[in-house]
């Protein structure tokens, strides 16, 4: 009985510090990273409108706009300046990037950047949208989503920024740009644009439930 209840206990033990480890925050030195060469404290002032729509801490309630919690600095700015130069195009996020300077939007960028990363709704693994993210399918050309945006997408500790963070993004907003990617409506990755195009209606809708819920 007593070796019993000391496995259980030892498991129990286990379980809770991988899920602490699992759920930690980033060092200094990777949130410094994330941040950038912008001021996130000038920044909070800064976002007060992006705060409307995207939440003040970055995490929005819509399903339809992405969280930038914990997003590098690097591609919400790459993102913005798409938005001014007409790269991308979103009727209201068109109309409110042409009015931000370089400056303003470097600081916008580090403030949403040092905020703790987004975290899914810790919903069920989704066995097809796993095997997507973590090895993709070689057979028709399509690389596992973890190569560019790390473990369960949260992005590669201490590599590139230029790729962000989708893990725990909305199902709703990721569904909705793999689409965009795939039809070319959005042409801003070209990447994306190709792996997009390999993806079925049902693979996407995987991909986007298994990162909503990390």
């Amino acid at each position: 009985m007593f070796r019993t209840h000391s496995k259980i206990f030892i498991c129990l033990t286990l379980i809770a510090l991988f899920t602490a480890t699992a759920y930690a925050k980033d060092p200094p030195e990777i949130i410094k990273q994330r941040i950038g060469k912008g001021d996130p404290v000038a920044g909070k002032e800064k976002s007060q409108l992006c705060q409307g729509c995207h939440g003040e801490d970055g995490n929005s309630v819509e399903p339809m706009i992405p969280k930038l919690a914990g997003q590098y600095s690097f591609y919400i700015a790459k993102e913005l300046r798409n938005f001014q130069s007409g790269e991308r195009k979103h009727q209201i996020m068109s109309a409110m990037a042409a009015t931000i300077s370089d400056a303003d939007l470097a600081d916008i960028a580090a403030y949403f950047a040092s905020q703790d990363k987004m975290k899914g709704d810790g919903s069920g693994e989704n066995a097809v949208g796993h095997e997507l993210v973590f090895n993709g399918d070689m057979s028709r050309g399509i690389q596992a989503c973890m190569t560019c945006h790390g473990v369960n997408g949260k992005g590669i500790t201490g590599g590139s920024t230029q790729f962000p963070v989708i893990g725990g993004q909305h199902k709703a907003y990721l569904r909705e740009q793999l689409f965009n990617w795939r039809s070319s409506s959005r042409t801003n990755s070209p990447i994306m644009n190709k792996v997009a195009k390999l993806l079925t209606d049902e693979e996407i809708d995987a991909i986007g439930d298994y990162l909503n819920g990390k």
